[in-house]
């Protein structure tokens, strides 16, 4: 790991472009570029610094705190969260074609589509909380998880929408 690349440096990688170090591991800089967004650069990638900011002795990212608070608010509240669309799609348009020649294709905007599927995805999540909050035994409430991830399963073809991976759905492999 090079010395001088903490939380917070600027740096310039060659494929990407310019980009903020938003956390840093034993094997991966986290860093969100200009251009290209967020992606895990391998320590041992070359990368040039621009403005150094020395690591600090505590390792936890701001990064990182945000993601717990969101993991708990989510988990404790019924609060949805603003979910990016993939760039490619920004603006873009689902055409359903029916097989019969004879009707007409209906149009829906993607963001209208996607945003749908996303009230779905955080709908399956507060009835996720409630089940774990509940009376029910354990074994009736192992079984309602049991359904819950088979969804999220039949879920992952939507998941090519999403722009960033941890938003996607995760099925029984995932888990």
């Amino acid at each position: 790991m090079k010395d001088n690349i903490g939380i917070g440096s600027r740096v310039q990688h060659d494929k990407y472009g310019k980009g903020v170090v938003i956390n840093v591991r034993s094997d991966v800089y986290v860093i969100t570029f200009i251009d290209s967004g967020y992606k895990e650069i391998p320590v041992a990638e070359p990368l040039d610094v621009l403005d150094e900011m020395v690591p600090d002795t505590d390792m936890v990212s701001a990064y990182e705190v945000e993601q717990t608070l969101k993991k708990l608010l989510q988990r404790w509240s019924d609060i949805s969260e603003t979910v990016p669309l993939g760039d490619k799609w920004k603006n873009g348009k689902m055409i359903l074609q029916p097989a019969n020649s004879g009707l007409s294709s209906k149009e829906i905007p993607i963001d209208q589509f996607f945003n749908k599927i996303v009230l779905v995805r955080d709908r399956i999540r507060v009835m996720e909380q409630r089940i774990n909050s509940s009376n029910l035994d354990n074994e009736e409430k192992v079984n309602l998880q049991q359904y819950i991830t088979r969804i999220y399963g039949s879920l992952t073809t939507f998941n090519i929408l999403f722009k960033y991976k941890e938003d996607q759905f995760v099925g029984e492999k995932g888990t």
